[in-house]
């Protein structure tokens, strides 16, 4: 039986080519077995329990209600790093627009008319010198995909770059440079910063990270950007301090009405990954992660669930997604030792409240297989069994 994977936004043909049509249809079904979104508000848009996943082609997912695809047994991922260098190629235009006029001065140059048109050039030219980012500091907040890859770049601008993040996994330490040094906290990095960028995802614990406090301990005339997530950054406080002089500029890519309209706030409408690269990238990695869940239970890139990658070689695999308590692994294994069916491989991991278990066994006959599977979502902490053929 075929699945149907149902689509929110446009979404790359690139993406929707990795679902082959003799096991998959596109929005063919009231009923379907994944979502693949990009900006969809799910938290607005009813998803029933019979959702097995939810892709989201990019790195948020404030967008998605998590509590409760949890407790509906939906894994949902998320593609990090898909629109990682879209996103580092703006930082590094803002980085430039901050220091030179370039938008004024074509607007003015556009005015020039008159046969002297060299000469007024020439002179005009005067009023629109800028500076350079060779020399100054740079502090990157979050030295994940996108905060790794402004950081390297920022380097080869000639700037000095200093990292913060207690949170960094090893792979991204290695891609940093030796010339890189990592502050211990923000109260190290902010006095540092002639700049100051954010690449961190937005959490209750990251709300408002930075505000007055943080403000006032980076150097005067000091350019902050943030293209990472709204609410991150506390818009009152930077109003204050751009007003009192303290901060010379404001970059972001999200808008409100706090800061619209303001001469030192640079507005861009949340096109950090909007290229048509990270758009192919973000649907063929979101295509590529529900496949490899629907077809073998293997889960990575979820914001929810646990990570486990188990090679699919036995007839029959079963997932079950449960509560995390106390001896359900035994619970479970003993139903199958009931039936005298024997495990071939297993694993169990669990994330917060939630745990995943997959087992994979020889062949089951139909009739045992459905009691077995109607035994197993009678444990009362069992949210989900789903059985896998190879």
């Amino acid at each position: 039986m075929k699945q149907d994977i149902k689509t929110y936004n446009v979404i790359a043909k690139e993406g929707l080519e990795i679902f082959p049509p003799e096991k998959y249809t596109i929005n063919q079904s009231e009923r379907p077995a994944a979502l693949l979104i990009r900006s969809q508000d799910m938290h607005k848009t009813y998803f029933g329990p019979n959702v097995l996943a939810i892709a989201r082609a990019g790195a948020g997912v404030n967008n998605i209600p998590l509590v409760q695809a949890s407790a509906n047994g939906t894994v949902v991922f998320n593609t990090p790093g898909s629109n990682a260098n879209a996103v580092k190629e703006l930082i590094v235009a803002m980085l430039i627009l901050a220091n030179r006029p370039v938008v004024s001065s074509i607007a003015w140059a556009k005015k020039v008319v008159g046969a002297d048109v060299s000469l007024q050039t020439e002179k005009g030219k005067n009023h629109f010198a800028g500076t350079e980012l060779a020399g100054k500091t740079l502090g990157v907040i979050g030295l994940g995909s996108v905060g790794s890859k402004v950081a390297q770049a920022a380097v080869g601008l000639g700037m000095r770059v200093v990292g913060y993040d207690p949170y960094i996994s090893v792979e991204h330490a290695w891609q940093l440079s030796n010339e890189i040094p990592r502050a211990d906290g923000l109260s190290d990095l902010l006095p540092q910063c002639d700049y100051l960028t954010i690449h961190i995802p937005y959490t209750e614990k990251n709300k408002n990270l930075i505000t007055t406090q943080q403000l006032d301990l980076m150097k005067p005339n000091a350019v902050l950007l943030n293209y990472s997530r709204w609410g991150i950054v506390n818009e009152k406080a930077v109003v204050a301090a751009l007003d009192n002089g303290k901060l010379q500029k404001y970059m972001t890519d999200f808008s409100s009405n706090t800061i619209i309209g303001h001469p030192k706030i640079v507005i861009t409408p949340h096109i950090g990954g909007t290229t048509v690269e990270a758009e192919v990238n973000g649907a063929k990695m979101a295509a590529q992660t529900l496949r490899k869940y629907l077809e073998t239970g293997n889960i990575v890139n979820s914001v929810n669930f646990p990570t486990i990658e188990m090679p699919f070689e036995a007839p029959t695999r079963l997932t079950l997604i449960h509560q995390n308590v106390p001896n359900m692994v035994g619970r479970i294994t003993t139903i199958l030792a009931d039936e005298q069916i024997n495990i071939d491989n297993m694993i169990n991991r669990s994330r917060e409240k939630i745990a995943y278990t997959v087992i994979d066994t020889g062949t089951i006959a139909e009739p045992l297989l459905k009691k077995m599977k109607d035994r197993l979502l009678q444990i009362p902490e069992v949210i989900r069994v789903r059985v896998l053929k190879k």
